[in-house]
């Protein structure tokens, strides 16, 4: 059983949310790579299946010519084979089970790394979308209701479909007018499965739409509960949840209840037969055309007949869950990335860093342009600011140059080459980026700053951190670059991570650096010690540096101020001090209070 590769994107695509027999065809071709074992299982279950409805009939064979013969040792002997046929089912019954979990495990790994796989091809316009929550409860509940499925409810499903065939062609065999007799009920059986079956499907995939909604109101609460301390508003997270949690229990009842049912009825129908065989036994044993081990038979066989139509119907829990949560994934996988390399997209290696945005357009929703007609330019090496109020388009320059979106219209190129023409990955390469809301993983120290080169030595780890200033605070860690890391990095100071993000950008060494808010949060002292280690950095590399705080970008090349998504002034610092026009305003507005000859000695004493 070597390690299968699912069908990822190129499997059949869903055409309908609900195509139960699409969402089929899409498991079996994570299956198809276990054909072997899966055959093997098979042979067990028929096995295991003949071994059940033997135990029926060899009772009728006991008690007809053993029993009424007074046959003590033919009896012994077909007890004994009764007890091997017992104990061959508990053995076929565990090694089915071990081989479909594996089969199952190796499967649903395919599943999950195809939907992991795929999610990172997604442009972030499908994460702004989607909450956190729902995701992760793709990946983990909605894989884990297709493993119940695969693991155990399939061989269960077979074994019992093999069963009640085997029995109804052992009825025959044995007693044909008892065999007609005993399944007229069978029809209402079947009929009442269907009908509960097809109503828990819809319930079932509600409740885990449900179920997703709640994993992001869980995760988006515990992930901003500073915020929602320091507001003191624990009151409105938990009427959230509340909300969100009795809409799972409604959706819950609703789709359990009708599955519910199926027990108590199928026991009822189950006595009902064994009453329909004792009375029609009867009456043929009275006329000869049945013997008293015929109705034993009967009667075994009734049991064992509803038993599995019953375990069917309780399949439809876990089965119907799974289709459910099939489809959820299915749906993740089918969905097209809007980003997409060009079928002959080339790598951008070895370039200088001239950057041009060419009458670019650009909007996150039709009809709310967030960039308009924007034209600018950078020359390998220079810094250039960007600068403008809140939501002017400063970030979005910076997500559509790192090609997070497409532009609608004009061009974005660097050395000449638009953007879209290039490889992905090839691009993202060539680009650093430090942002102000750092994110650092939960593992060491030297493990984060090498996520900028993975195949980085520890000796060059150790260099980018120095040259980002962040070597010292390190190596007074309590051990030092092995050094956990909390979750999100929240046990270190904002102004470390921060060091910490530059010296993984510097070790990244990328030739087009980003800087989005890098200095904002922290304070004067810090900021100084951080923007020590980001002139080092930006020595030699084109640079876009958003600030809000003006006196950060004063040695900028060229500054742009941004609004509403047009690009209003350009020049350098004192060209713009000098027009007094917007950035002018912004940069009194830092230092309010003072009068227009203390401004300018507070700019000339920086």
């Amino acid at each position: 059983m070597g390690g299968g590769h699912g069908p990822g994107r190129g499997g059949h695509r869903i055409e309908k949310a609900k195509d139960v027999r699409g969402t089929l065809r899409r498991l079996i071709m994570y299956l198809r790579p276990f054909t072997g074992t899966l055959l093997l299982v098979f042979v067990l279950v028929v096995i295991g299946t003949l071994l059940v409805i033997l135990v029926p009939y060899l009772l009728g064979v006991a008690i007809d010519d053993y029993i009424a013969n007074r046959d003590l040792p033919g009896l012994l002997r077909i007890t004994l084979f009764m007890l091997g046929a017992y104990l061959g089912q508990w053995f076929i019954q565990t090694a089915q089970n071990y081989l479909m979990a594996a089969v199952s495990q190796r499967a649903l790994r395919d599943l999950r790394r195809d939907l992991f796989e795929h999610l990172q091809t997604l442009s972030l316009s499908f994460f702004d979308q989607h909450p956190h929550g729902e995701l992760l409860s793709r990946l983990t509940n909605d894989v884990d209701a297709v493993n119940l499925a695969v693991s155990e409810n399939l061989t269960q499903m077979l074994s019992s479909l093999f069963t009640l065939g085997g029995i109804v062609v052992m009825m025959f065999a044995v007693n044909s007018w008892l065999a007609l007799g005993t399944l007229t009920i069978l029809p209402m059986m079947v009929g009442l499965v269907g009908i509960i079956g097809k109503r828990t499907r819809s319930g079932y995939r509600k409740l885990q739409q449900e179920m997703g909604r709640l994993n992001g109101i869980m995760e988006e609460t515990f992930g901003g509960e500073r915020v929602v301390l320091a507001y003191g508003q624990q009151q409105a997270a938990l009427d959230k949840f509340t909300a969100s949690n009795t809409a799972v229990r409604d959706y819950g009842i609703k789709a359990q209840v009708y599955p519910l049912l199926i027990g108590p009825l199928m026991g009822i129908m189950s006595n009902a037969n064994i009453a329909v065989v004792a009375g029609l036994g009867g009456w043929l044993a009275l006329q000869g055309l049945a013997s008293v081990g015929n109705i034993a038979t009967f009667i075994s066989y009734s049991r064992k007949f509803a038993g599995p139509l019953r375990q069917l119907g309780n399949l439809y829990n876990q089965i119907q869950a799974a289709l459910a949560g099939a489809e959820r994934v299915f749906e993740i996988i089918d969905r097209e990335p809007k980003l997409n390399d060009l079928p002959h997209a080339i790598p951008l290696a070895d370039i200088e860093g001239a950057v041009r945005f060419e009458q670019v357009n650009f909007s996150y929703a039709p009809g709310n342009p967030v960039i308009q007609e924007m034209s600018l330019s950078a020359a390998p090496g220079q810094t250039i600011a960007l600068v403008g109020p809140t939501g002017a388009g400063k970030t979005t320059i910076i997500n559509l140059l790192t090609r997070f979106y497409d532009i609608e219209s004009g061009a974005i190129t660097i050395d000449g080459v638009d953007i879209r023409q290039v490889q992905k990955a090839s691009l993202r390469g060539q680009l650093g980026i430090v942002l102000q809301d750092t994110f650092l993983f939960s593992t060491s120290v030297m493990e984060n700053i090498r996520y900028g080169r993975l195949d980085a030595t520890d000796e060059e780890v150790i260099a980018a951190a120095r040259l980002a200033n962040a070597d010292h605070f390190i190596r007074h860690l309590p051990q030092g670059y092995e050094t956990e890391l909390s979750e999100r990095g929240s046990n270190f100071s904002l102004g470390q991570r921060q060091l910490l993000s530059i010296a993984r950008a510097v070790l990244a060494d990328p030739r087009i650096l980003i800087l989005d808010e890098a200095t904002s949060s922290v304070d004067t002292r810090t900021e100084a010690h951080i923007q020590e280690a980001l002139l080092k950095l930006m020595a030699g590399r084109t640079s876009f540096v958003i600030a809000h705080r003006l006196s950060t970008i004063r040695e900028a090349d060229k500054v742009l101020v941004i609004d509403k998504g047009r690009i209003i002034e350009r020049g350098t610092h004192a060209e713009l001090l000098a027009q007094r026009g917007f950035y002018y305003n912004l940069y009194v507005s830092q230092f309010k209070g003072l009068g227009e000859k203390e401004v300018e000695t507070v700019d000339s004493r920086q």
